[in-house]
């Protein structure tokens, strides 16, 4: 069960990666400072990474024991919502103390 659990966080997590590169590069592009613009499309690269990540471990969790899987799935979704939810966070709101 908990592959199925890993594999829709992964397909989430990269559709969500995707629409979030579209947005900064259509609506962000004119609004932001390159800088800002750069540490953005940062947290969208490393969540499809972790996305990806997840994929791969929904597929490892099908084949062998959860132990050491399980964690690093888990550990792949609070990287995703710690790391690119602290870069969205920062460039969004100005909130520099995230960074």
């Amino acid at each position: 069960m908990e592959e199925r659990t890993f594999f829709r966080l992964g397909a989430v997590f990269a559709f969500l990666g995707v629409a979030l590169g579209a947005f900064g590069t259509h609506a962000l592009q004119s609004a932001m400072s390159p800088e800002d613009l750069a540490i953005f499309e940062t947290g969208v690269r490393y969540q499809v990474y972790h996305a990806l990540g997840l994929l791969v471990v929904a597929r490892a969790a099908a084949r062998w024991t959860r132990g050491a899987i399980s964690a690093a799935g888990w550990l792949f979704v609070v990287g995703i919502l710690v790391f690119s939810g602290s870069l969205y966070t920062l460039v969004l709101t100005g909130q520099r103390w995230m960074g």
